[in-house]
């Protein structure tokens, strides 16, 4: 087939991409969304594999089958917990593409100028597909390709090792607190200067060994970047990685003149970018500063909490429910853990049943992974309706007689607005204390992922319903009267 089938193929696949991301806003229109995405990379893998120049095709089918079926197996056995962590590892192999893709390129230049300076006409004329192309490239255009490479290769590294870090910090084999070599920023500072020096010697034609050394220090400035960041702030690594990744994809598209991965990739890049600010913004922190691993530390001493936790049994918790006329449930992490979702909406069920208001407080960052508690709740076909976002839902709190924690820690963290030097000072929260009366549910005392304690459990309004909230909430529908 011709460049023109190719590139109106691309064409449609980039319009279905940007249906996807659009129709990705709305929980109704997000499983549609989810179709215009696939569709999309079907026909852009399909259009490649028939378009003009490939080689190794038979290899390449079987490349693509070996990594659908892994995907597919991969999906199947992947839990809604595990989710920031899967999506993780797919940003790092991104990545890692990204760099194998750029070396390539620089493999096949060298290969080309090789051929050139012996004057073997033969060799050149049977180049195909990318090499041809290169071959065909002027002086300048040769300039703007390695510059294309080395910055892909650079994200791509920076992005591989990053990713790896995210993933083990959320899958909990690496500490989610942050740390940071002696040095700290002037080490990442310094590693980054040294890479573009590394950039005008490969310029100048010092050789592959400019590239592979700024692979490697690329691989610790992420490495090092997302070491440096705390667990509170670990939504928004997730998010920033995959703007990092898309990044990696565009220079790469204009390294091989593929059209779609330039526009895919800037999507990726643009939309990750944009949600990183947003929940920068929605958790105080500065979007520079958390790019930068700047976030994490404590910044002083937290004030001493006053009171005991106190605790309440599930007679009594369906007893306030039963008098209660206005409830909010708060999801996090935790009703992930214990896929309580279904639960969660039975219990719905039944209290606006008996004509009672039920409504939901979604922070920006609940889980670890953004939109990660609509996702659980539209799967347990919770109303759309009554889902809504915290600046929708937070000034009415202190007209509600019951608030319910599900799993949650930081989003309803007092602390933000009563300690200054809390590591999420400044951060907006749900005000859930605020209600008449609060009932957590939790599996034990502990801190949640960041590590930080929580005033709120110590509040007289507020008793802890211990035990896994999936067993809880069980436990406590048949008193629902």
């Amino acid at each position: 087939m011709d460049y023109g089938f190719t590139t109106a193929a691309y064409v449609v696949a980039a319009i279905l991409f940007i249906l996807s991301l659009g129709g990705l806003s709305g929980q109704e229109s997000a499983k549609r969304a989810v179709w215009y995405g696939i569709f999309g990379m079907a026909l852009a893998v399909l259009a490649t594999l028939a378009g003009p120049g490939l080689g190794n095709w038979g290899l390449s089918v079987v490349l693509v089958a070996a990594g659908g079926t892994i995907g597919w197996y991969v999906a199947q056995r992947v839990q809604m917990t595990e989710m920031p962590q899967l999506v993780a590892a797919m940003h790092s192999l991104v990545g890692l593409a990204a760099v194998f893709i750029g070396f390539n390129a620089e493999y096949e230049m060298v290969r080309i100028a090789g051929l050139t300076a012996a004057g073997d006409a033969e060799g050149l004329a049977a180049l195909t597909g990318f090499a041809q192309k290169v071959a065909g490239k002027t002086a300048a255009e040769i300039t703007v390709l390695q510059v294309e490479v080395f910055l892909g290769v650079f994200i791509g590294a920076v992005t591989f090792t990053g990713s790896v870090i995210a993933y083990g910090k959320l899958a909990g084999r690496v500490t989610s607190r942050a740390i940071k070599l002696p040095g700290g920023h002037a080490l990442n500072a310094g590693a980054a200067l040294a890479s573009l020096l590394l950039l005008a010697l490969y310029l100048q034609g010092a050789g592959a060994w400019t590239l592979v050394l700024m692979s490697l220090l690329a691989f610790f400035i992420g490495y090092h970047l997302i070491m440096g960041i705390g667990g509170a702030d670990m939504p928004v690594v997730v998010s920033m990685l995959n703007s990092y990744s898309g990044w990696a994809a565009a220079a790469i598209g204009f390294s091989l003149s593929n059209d779609l991965l330039i526009v895919t990739g800037a999507l990726v890049g643009s939309s990750g970018a944009i949600l990183s600010y947003i929940m920068c913004k929605a958790m105080n922190r500065s979007f520079v500063s958390v790019i930068l691993g700047g976030f994490g530390n404590t910044a002083g001493p937290a004030l001493a909490i006053e009171g005991e936790q106190v605790a309440i049994d599930a007679e009594s918790v369906a007893a306030l429910l039963n008098d209660a006329e206005s409830v909010i449930i708060v999801p996090g992490y935790g009703m992930a853990v214990a896929q309580a979702q279904g639960s969660v909406s039975e219990l719905t069920r039944k209290l606006r049943a008996r004509g009672k208001t039920v409504r939901f407080g979604i922070h920006p960052v609940a889980g670890r992974l953004p939109g990660h508690m609509n996702v659980l709740l539209a799967e347990a076909k919770v109303p759309y309706d009554i889902v809504l976002e915290m600046d929708e839902i937070n000034d009415d709190f202190p007209q509600t007689d019951i608030a319910i924690v599900i799993g949650s820690n930081d989003i309803v963290n007092p602390a933000a607005q009563e300690d200054p030097t809390s590591p999420i000072a400044g951060m907006p929260v749900l005000e859930v204390w605020k209600a008449k009366h609060v009932i957590v549910s939790k599996r034990g005392q502990g801190t949640g992922y960041s590590g930080i304690e929580n005033p709120l459990f110590y509040k007289e309004n507020t008793r802890m319903f211990y035990g896994d909230a999936k067993k809880s909430l069980d436990a406590l529908m048949p008193m629902i009267d």
